[in-house]
């Protein structure tokens, strides 16, 4: 038996930018052991698998490590492949069944919106010492079900932080979302990703955290709509807007490469 397998760049809409996934879509559902090996052999912070079901699809995230909740990136990539490899209408809004509930994207021009959880954060403690984990003092620490949320005073020392992601790995909970406003009107806010827990110690651009980030910096800027940059080194943008308990994500992807699996 032969699979495709589909590579995508999300959240941006240049190659070999953005935070690329792997895409399988599946002809049934496969062993969960068979999908864990498979995640860790294409070494990309997730890989994602569908399966058809009457109303839409079933959706697995996986990173080289472990089975995720929820994720983005992986989500918008797998929606995009829908829609560019025919297995969906381009006027059809996918619809994926998930461990986080029902998830569902739709087509806007050029950009992918995803209609996901919101993930508020409420304020949390957080060891002292570990702070020299970032290198800096956070001004707020939150945590949602998923990540710390970690505020910084500026702009550049989000973009300069070098995290010990030894110390992180030893800490309860997925991963660290450190934010701070943007420096200039370009973007609303700038974030980085670091979850070494989970095989993936800085995430290029990742969906998931905007769930928190969207609901945070709303009501700290005052308004729904954002448009936030993480800083990874391939870089991406996440449009966000924000309504009753959901966030709406909103994206761009590009496919890289198809191959066959033997």
């Amino acid at each position: 038996m032969t699979q495709d397998i589909f590579q995508v760049d999300a959240f941006t809409d240049k190659l070999f930018a953005g935070n690329p996934a792997a895409v399988c879509v599946l002809a049934e559902a496969a062993d969960e052991r068979w999908m864990q090996h498979l995640a860790n052999e294409m070494n990309l912070s997730e890989t994602a698998f569908l399966v058809k079901e009457e109303d839409g699809y079933q959706l697995r995230w996986f990173t080289p490590a472990v089975e995720v909740e929820l994720c983005g990136h992986a989500t918008l990539a797998s929606a995009h492949i829908l829609w560019e490899q025919g297995f969906l209408a381009t006027d059809r809004p996918a619809r994926f069944f998930t461990k986080s509930g029902l998830l569902s994207a739709v087509r806007k021009n050029s950009w992918i919106e995803l209609n996901f959880p919101a993930e508020p954060e409420k304020q949390a403690g957080f060891p002292e010492d570990v702070f020299k984990a970032f290198g800096a003092n956070a001004r707020y620490v939150g945590k949602n079900r998923f990540d710390f949320l970690l505020e910084f005073e500026s702009a550049e020392t989000v973009r300069k932080m070098a995290p010990n992601f030894s110390l992180l790995s030893e800490l309860s909970g997925r991963g660290f979302i450190v934010t701070s406003r943007y420096d200039t009107d370009q973007y609303d806010f700038i974030s980085r990703f670091f979850a070494p827990a989970a095989g993936v110690n800085e995430d290029p651009v990742t969906g998931s955290a905007h769930c928190c980030l969207g609901p945070y910096w709303a009501n700290k800027l005052g308004k729904n709509e954002l448009t936030g940059y993480q800083a990874s080194a391939r870089g991406g943008v996440v449009k966000v807007r924000v309504g009753d308990d959901r966030v709406y994500l909103g994206g761009q992807a590009v496919t890289v490469m198809r191959a066959t699996l033997l």
